[in-house]
């Protein structure tokens, strides 16, 4: 029986951040897969190696993790006063299904990189040294990001001694601006959907005992659902492998993930949170306190604000992803909010919050207007480096 050849497609292994992703042009893409649907999801998931029910992406470019299961789609921009179009699908391991409902904040330091490695920014607007700055219109989303990206000799500068824990290697340091972050545009509503800087959430019993739980639950970055690590019995120094190898303790993750996806009027249906695993995202933050790493690192406590622990796509992440982080340095700089006190309380415009990899600082600018909380822009500091280019292979079937 004749089977279809493989198909080969340009594409570009990138890290961005603490998170790994295969990147590709709009036009390089087959031509089904230039639009939105079922074949760009199922190039998607066989690109990455999804569904794979051992969970492991052995025949794919996944890494059968959320932070490595990522694919994302650059264009030229489809809007005014910006360089590029930027879409990214988290694609899920073990179901076939992609999430279009969310961006990656680590990756969209990859995309502000790619945009110069692919040709798709202005010649004249790349200096030969210096540093280039990238228009983002991210996709998924409808928001601006803006990337200060070094150039060396007219080419993207990725080697440098720029730290972020949770990578193992310094790198360039690239800077990123999250404008208007506070609104999705994508959702219409407001930063805290319930209208709330606390709210008191029901959740199942086998949760917490009485069935309500004090929650921040704020859109910027990403919609995102903050509670108290000690109502959940934590103490936020947990590592990746206390809550990942723990299934009771991810059952109750994710209830609280749909109770709040309900309450934030992201899905109308308990059921509908299998469709959207993305979002929210799902954090808990406590005071400062020391703690080891997962690198074998002494957190002081003197050396943070406020610990943060934060879930992805099920799991719970081994940094902390970009978007999350906009959630907290907006959350933080509002006082009431549960990352705020966590922080001590009081105004502020950074924060440098304890993950388990180590620490991470990120700013934001929050103002009220009209008894309206808003925020300008966030900003931090990540890195990228290509791994590898070339092509990506998939048989010839599969969309």
């Amino acid at each position: 029986m004749a089977h279809p050849a493989q198909i080969k497609i340009p594409a570009t292994y990138i890290r961005g951040g603490t998170s790994k992703g295969v990147f590709l042009r709009l036009q390089d893409l087959p031509t089904s897969c230039q639009v939105p649907g079922e074949a760009r999801d199922k190039l998607f998931m066989r690109v990455i190696g999804s569904p794979d029910p051992y969970a492991a992406h052995i025949d794919g470019m996944g890494g059968a993790t959320s932070s490595t299961s990522k694919c994302v789609i650059l264009s030229k921009a489809s809007v005014p006063d910006h360089d590029v179009d930027y879409l990214y699908g988290q694609v899920a391991i073990d179901k076939a299904f992609v999430d279009w409902s969310g961006n990656c904040g680590n990756l969209s330091t990859a995309a502000g990189a790619f945009a110069i490695h692919a040709g798709l920014i202005d010649p004249a607007r790349v200096p030969d040294n210096g540093v280039c700055v990238v228009r983002i219109w991210q996709a998924n989303i409808k928001k601006t990001i803006i990337a200060h990206v070094p150039v060396t000799n007219g080419q993207v500068q990725e080697t440098g001694d720029f730290e972020l824990d949770g990578v193992t290697f310094p790198a360039a340091e690239i800077v990123l601006e999250f404008m208007d972050p506070s609104d999705d545009g994508d959702e219409g509503g407001s930063m805290f959907p319930t209208g709330n800087l606390v709210d008191e959430l029901e959740v199942p019993e086998f949760v917490v005992k009485g069935g309500t739980l004090k929650a921040t639950m704020i859109t910027a970055g990403i919609p995102t659902v903050f509670v108290n690590a000690k109502d959940i019995g934590y103490t936020g120094t947990e590592l990746r492998e206390q809550i990942n190898n723990d299934p009771a303790a991810l059952k109750r993750f994710e209830a609280i993930r749909v109770a709040g996806a309900l309450r934030m009027g992201l899905i109308k249906t308990p059921e509908e949170a299998a469709t959207r695993q993305h979002t929210p995202k799902i954090a808990f933050v406590a005071p400062p306190t020391t703690y080891k790493a997962s690198s074998g690192k002494t957190i002081e406590a003197a050396d943070v604000d406020l610990l943060v622990r934060a879930l992805s796509m099920g799991k719970l992440h081994h940094a902390m992803m970009g978007t999350a982080a906009v959630a907290i340095g907006t959350a933080s700089a509002i006082p009431g909010t549960l990352v705020n006190q966590a922080a001590g309380g009081g105004e502020r415009e950074a924060v440098r919050f304890g993950h388990p990899s180590g620490t991470l600082r990120v700013g934001a600018q929050a103002k009220q207007v009209n008894g309206q909380w808003t925020v300008t822009k966030a900003i931090m500091s990540r890195s990228a480096r290509i791994l590898m280019e070339g092509w990506v292979r998939v048989p010839g079937d599969t969309f």
